[in-house]
């Protein structure tokens, strides 16, 4: 029998776009995998964090239309069904994020409470 994990992260086709483009720059360490997760700080009290990282023991490794990304176990509850976009408009570029979770979130879209 065969288990599937649901990828608790998804990503707009944008967002895979961008992030794959990233990674195929000259200079990007190829040691490093693509992390997603969070942070204590930020004006709502939690932030939001993705970057590139070296996996250790504590994460779990999930794939999202070809995209692999690794996170830790405990930040799960935080993030499930939440949805990376890459915005690239003439008032905002960059990435944002659309978490259920968030009770409330900050102007600037990189921080949220539960």
């Amino acid at each position: 029998m065969e288990t599937t994990i649901t990828a608790p992260v998804t990503f707009t086709a944008k967002a895979i776009d961008e992030i794959k483009r990233l990674m195929h720059e000259d200079e990007f360490d190829v040691s490093k995998r693509l992390r997603i997760g969070v942070k204590g700080g930020g004006c709502s009290g939690l932030s939001y964090v993705l970057g590139f990282d070296k996996k250790d023991e504590k994460d779990e490794e999930y794939e999202f239309e070809g995209l692999s990304y690794i996170m830790n176990r405990a930040h799960g509850i935080y993030l499930m069904g939440m949805e990376i976009d890459w915005q690239d408009g003439l008032n905002a570029r960059g990435f944002s994020f659309k978490n259920p979770n968030a009770s409330k979130s900050c102007g600037c879209g990189t921080s949220f409470a539960v």
